[in-house]
């Protein structure tokens, strides 16, 4: 079994210790979730795993041959690399081989003529089948298409940060290592994207540790949660529902325990200061005894909640309305006589594929992109705040304090009581010696913080948040999600976090692309069912179509030359999938009954098999009934 130990572990980040001596053990096939609040050093626990930036001391135990794949929350690639290249790029030598085929039939295809070409295209061919890549290709088709990465000869310069993330993504989870590690995956998916990450990673044969801010994706894949808090390590066995739980039952146990220590204390300080003196044995190992409580006595850290009790101004009936809008971008059409009408105290949630025009949508309804056609109509006393995914530029020499009072130096809260910044500040979790602090000493979510609080401090009655759970912690999240409840205004958010969206939003605009959005009144989780059951029902249809019409000769009667290719690469494809098919089933004989995991694993790999086998003999079947 391959495992990294880790021992000792210690990292100081200027003054401020982020973790010191930690020890912990990643087993192989562990999937573990790492929980903490922005700037508990989270990432920079990932960085020293990695290697990317090793601790101050501490030590990584592990086998020579031990693999680990990290993707950072902003992957560092080549801009001038395609993204083929960026993607196979430090992968294993049976990658090499597929990428060398994917060029050979590229080239072929477009030059069926060039002899050259053809014995390239043979060569490669040939080596896919010595090294029995057919299934490798197969497994990274999948995991591109998933990923919804599609032409591969785009250079990684002319993509979007969230492109990027994907392909970053698609490069570590091809590389199969003994440990995955992965800071917020879930970042720039969507949500069928995210459904088919979840059960890739179900199946993955090695170490998963993930850092992520979306609490459904915990619960489906962590058995194991580690919360880093004020330095130390927690381990909890289970998802994120059964962390929470033990999270308080933990607290609850050592305030207890606290609170004896600290009567214990006064007791035996009472006693110490009557004159107490070593005259005999018992006496002294008292002394002894209370030298050691009053050296160890430490107050129990715990992390404080987010309060958010910011005033707002006052909004009328009349929000924001939509009259037959129309809008394009670079031949992208997002709406097409689109009329919404928001009214106050609406909670609409904004999701659906990447790429349709989301983040467009808000910049229009900000009135910061104008309509093509149509008309806008913002209401009088509407006073718009704007989260953005990506934030105004917040100048790095400036301190926090300095940056708020930009703003204002105080503001009236909802029972009209004064506030000042900092005040303020305490409240969002930046401590009074943090204040005079430069803005370049933040952790990236502490910046979205601070961030965030600039926004509402302006005491704005509609909220427009694009992407509001990127590099936010949980806790700051939750406390985000109660403020949202109480807000006496209107909120507007583009999401594809169902549990955020489940919490916000019972309205929802699900774009599709190509200007088609579909409304839907009630909770993600419950749209995402449906449309699921839906599309499960679509597939039996479609699967009985296709196995009535490859039984019907079509009209042709022979094949070209890429048909004849494609038919000799099914049977050796088949071929090699029929024969793993049959040494998993040798596997699964040889295990134990008792192993219900492992045999579920095996068994999840036949059937999925099955159904590549099936989908390409339901091809061939039909190749064959041609003049070969």
């Amino acid at each position: 079994m391959e495992t990294l130990r880790i021992e000792n572990l210690t990292k100081t980040y200027g003054e401020k210790t982020l973790f010191k001596n930690l020890n912990f053990l990643i087993n192989e096939r562990d999937r573990i979730g790492l929980i903490g609040t922005n700037g508990s050093g989270k990432t920079t626990l990932l960085n020293a795993l990695s290697g990317l930036d090793p601790a101050d001391s501490g030590e990584l135990i592990s086998s020579n041959d031990y693999r680990i794949s990290y993707l950072q929350q902003h992957p560092q690639l080549d801009d001038e690399k395609t993204i083929m290249e960026a993607v196979f790029e430090g992968a294993g030598p049976v990658f090499q081989t597929i990428r060398n085929y994917e060029e050979a039939v590229a080239a072929y295809s477009a030059n069926p003529a060039d002899p050259k070409l053809e014995k390239r295209y043979i060569a490669a061919e040939n080596q896919m089948n010595q090294e029995d890549a057919w299934t490798a290709d197969s497994d990274v088709k999948t995991i591109l298409t998933q990923l919804k990465i599609q032409d591969l000869s785009q250079k990684i310069k002319n993509l979007s940060g969230g492109q990027k993330k994907r392909v970053g993504l698609a490069q570590v989870l091809v590389q199969e290592p003994d440990l995955l590690i992965l800071d917020e995956p879930t970042n720039h998916l969507d949500y069928d994207s995210i459904a088919w990450l979840e059960d890739y990673l179900k199946q993955y044969r090695g170490a998963l540790l993930v850092v992520t801010h979306d609490r459904y994706f915990l619960d489906q894949i962590a058995t194991r949660i580690m919360e880093l808090s004020f330095g130390d390590l927690y381990t909890y066995q289970g998802n994120y529902q059964d962390f929470v739980q033990q999270k308080a039952e933990r607290v609850e146990r050592e305030l207890v325990a606290e609170h004896k220590q600290q009567q214990l204390y006064k007791k035996e300080l009472a006693w110490m200061r009557t004159g107490a003196k070593a005259r005999t044995t018992k006496q002294q190992a008292r002394i002894n005894k209370f030298n050691d409580l009053e050296s160890n006595l430490n107050k129990v850290q715990v992390d404080e909640d987010v309060d958010i009790n910011l005033g707002q101004q006052r909004l009328g009936k009349k929000v924001l309305e939509v009259r037959d809008g129309s809008l394009a971008l670079e031949q992208h059409q997002i709406i097409r006589d689109f009329n919404l009408l928001v009214q106050a105290h609406d909670r609409i949630g904004i999701t659906g594929v990447n790429g349709a025009g989301k983040s467009s949508f808000l910049n229009m309804l900000a009135d910061e992109l104008p309509l093509d056609q149509g008309e806008l109509i913002t209401g009088e006393t509407v006073k718009i705040a704007y989260y953005r995914q990506q934030m105004e530029e917040i100048p790095d020499d400036k301190r926090l304090i300095n940056y708020l009072n930009e703003v204002g130096e105080n503001v009236v809260n909802r029972d009209g009581e004064r506030i000042s910044t900092t005040q303020l500040l305490e409240q969002f979790l930046f401590p009074r010696f943090m204040h005079g602090t430069l803005i370049r000493k933040l952790s990236g979510g502490e910046k979205r913080r601070l961030y965030l609080l600039k926004l509402l401090m302006e005491r704005p009655n509609v909220l427009l948040l694009d992407e509001p759970t990127n590099d936010l912690d949980i806790s700051t999240l939750t406390v985000l999600e109660d403020y949202l409840e109480t807000f006496n205004g209107t909120v507007i958010t583009v999401s594809h976090d169902r549990y955020f969206l489940d919490k916000v939003a019972d309205k929802l605009l699900i774009f599709q692309g190509d200007a088609k959005i579909e409304n839907y009144h009630g909770v993600f989780t419950e749209y995402l069912q449906k449309a699921q059951n839906k599309q499960h029902s679509q597939k039996t249809k479609v699967k009985a179509v296709e196995k009535q019409t490859a039984a019907e000769p079509k009209a042709k009667t022979k094949l070209t030359y890429a048909e004849k290719m494609e038919f000799a690469d099914l049977e050796a494809k088949i071929e090699k999938w029929e024969t793993k098919k049959d040494d998993l089933q040798a596997q699964m004989n040889q295990v134990a009954g008792e192993d219900y995991l492992q045999l579920a694993s095996l068994q999840q790999e036949i059937d999925d098999l099955n159904e590549v086998i099936e989908e390409n003999m339901l091809r061939w079947m039909e190749l064959s009934q041609y003049e070969q």
